[in-house]
């Protein structure tokens, strides 16, 4: 099931190279989560979640932000899909995601 979202992207990290003989090649994107959606004490407040989205070429449609990326982070819209896992669970996977068009200024 494919779920269109708005968050919050904090860092992005691109990883290429070779370990032990095998290629890697991944961008890794922060995404804010809330702590009460998955937790099972009492919780309050956000972290980062990490999310692989294509390969190290990612980066560079975000490259634009490196000098000047904001303390708060990018507003996104961004797609996940949510796939059933055999023990009861759901895997949420980033699908797609780009900065959110910014708001109209009031007149």
């Amino acid at each position: 099931m494919r779920i269109p979202s708005k968050a919050v992207l904090h860092g992005i990290k691109s990883s290429k190279g070779d370990f032990e003989g095998r290629g890697y090649d991944s961008t890794t994107f922060h995404l804010s989560v809330d702590l009460g959606e998955s937790s099972n004490g009492e919780s309050m407040g956000a972290v980062t979640r990490p999310f692989k989205l294509g390969t190290s070429e990612e980066l560079q449609k975000w490259i634009h932000y490196k000098q000047k990326w904001p303390l708060g982070g990018v507003l996104v819209d961004c797609e996940f899909d949510i796939v059933a896992g055999a023990d009861q669970s759901s895997k949420l996977t980033l699908v797609s995601i780009k900065p959110a068009p910014a708001a109209p200024k009031a007149a």
